[in-house]
């Protein structure tokens, strides 16, 4: 139960200075208690709010509790997603995601994606995500002034997909309109009315054309791209439908470009806020590795993460019934004094320890070594390409959004920028 002083968590509503920086308010809540109810809402089930490594790791990890609110309710005609039904096209893409799939489906599905994500096969990329990154900072900030997310954190993951994808890289700035379009639908952005839903589902009909039209034109290809791969999986009798092929190409664009915008724009952010790191990274680029972990804990770009509870538990000294939402807070799991010493202070040397930025278990991040590769390889060409990074001026907005967490637009004045 919450203190006496301290009102229901949400994860809607906040101030934006708030959003800007979470940390202070996990710290209130995970003082008084690992866990926390939420308001309830007539019809709907009671949320639990999850703040200490310990049980962020005990939902993320115990079978019982998981992606799909029909197992918890026992009612087969519930909503697997929370997506209103009349959001046709919407719910089915979220569906086919492969964050929201149970075992058979997640194992199958995962499978079939794990070798094109896999340590050897990102590192058979970099030269090119290297070039990739080069190019759009050869464009960036030719006046003096830079919006960082809108030149350089936003396109680069969006052209590194297109490239595994084998979808054409002029195609980005649409991919790009669209993915942020669907991200709508969060639940946790309060301030964009009714209107959320209605643009997300007509950025999917968009997304359900385009996909459908790329499977159709890869039937029979012997191109080595991820999409083709899985028209011929599907076409080879891989239990993958078309829709499963339409679902996990979005969930690649949204998922993995979302996450890699916000981890490099608040890495910035953060160098900027410590300059004897962003220095002394300039200086041991060896260290960037280790940066980006730290980095990754310190300012995690997803900070909550969804389970429904598939049996009555007992969760932080609080009785979880079945049924019920649980949301796992990776943020405040991150900053936890309990798991890792001075929380708040950014050390690059900190001693390895698994942080929660990606995640735990079977839905850990996929795409997790591609991103992490990302981020060494993006910061590394900012800091070597851009000498003025941690001087001048910035303007920062934060998106309203507290589950995929980051700045919208991050505009740096760098002195002695041509």
């Amino acid at each position: 139960m919450p203190s006496a002083t301290l009102p229901r968590f949400d994860l809607k509503g906040w101030g934006r200075e708030d959003i800007a920086h979470p940390y202070p308010v996990y710290r209130r809540y995970l003082e008084a208690a690992p866990v926390h109810r939420g308001a309830s809402e007539a019809g709907r089930p009671d949320t639990y709010y999850v703040f200490s490594y310990d049980e962020v790791v005990r939902v993320l990890s115990d079978r019982g509790f998981g992606r799909d609110a029909r197992v918890a309710s026992g009612d087969p005609g519930a909503a697997s997603v929370p997506i209103p039904a009349e959001y046709r096209a919407l719910r089915t893409i979220v569906e086919n995601w492969l964050v929201f799939l149970d075992p058979p489906r997640h194992t199958e599905l995962r499978s079939l994606l794990g070798k094109e994500f896999s340590p050897s096969m990102v590192a058979g990329l970099r030269p090119r995500i290297a070039q990739i990154a080069h190019g759009l900072l050869e464009r960036l900030g030719r006046h003096g002034e830079a919006d960082l997310v809108e030149g350089f954190a936003a396109p680069f993951p969006i052209l590194v997909i297109c490239e595994l994808l084998g979808v054409p890289p002029e195609h980005q700035a649409w991919l790009r309109a669209e993915a942020v379009a669907l991200q709508e639908a969060s639940s946790t952005r309060s301030r964009n009315g009714t209107g959320g839903y209605a643009r997300a589902e007509a950025a999917a009909r968009e997304f359900d054309r385009y996909f459908r039209e790329e499977v159709r034109r890869r039937r029979g290809d012997d191109r080595a791209d991820l999409l083709t791969l899985l028209v011929r999986a599907r076409d080879g009798g891989a239990p993958l439908s078309v829709d499963g092929i339409v679902g996990t190409c979005v969930h690649l664009l949204t998922a993995g470009h979302e996450t890699t915008t916000n981890l490099l724009a608040k890495a910035v952010l953060t160098l900027r806020a410590h300059p004897r790191v962003l220095d002394g990274l300039r200086g041991a680029p060896e260290s960037l590795p280790g940066a980006v972990e730290e980095l990754l804990r310190y300012d995690p770009p997803v900070q909550a993460v969804t389970r429904w509870a598939y049996r009555d538990s007992r969760l932080g000294g609080q009785d979880v019934p079945r049924g019920s939402r649980v949301i796992a807070l990776l943020g405040s799991a991150n900053r936890d004094p309990g798991r890792f010493p001075r929380p708040d202070e950014l050390d690059i040397h900190r001693p390895a320890d698994r942080n929660l930025g990606f995640g735990l278990g079977i839905h850990y991040c996929l795409g997790a070594t591609l991103a992490r590769a990302e981020a060494e390889i993006g910061l590394k060409a900012l800091l070597d390409g851009l000498p003025a990074l941690g001087s001048g001026g910035q303007q920062v907005e934060y998106a309203d959004d507290m589950v995929f967490h980051g700045p919208k637009r991050l505009v740096l004045s760098m002195p002695g920028r041509p």
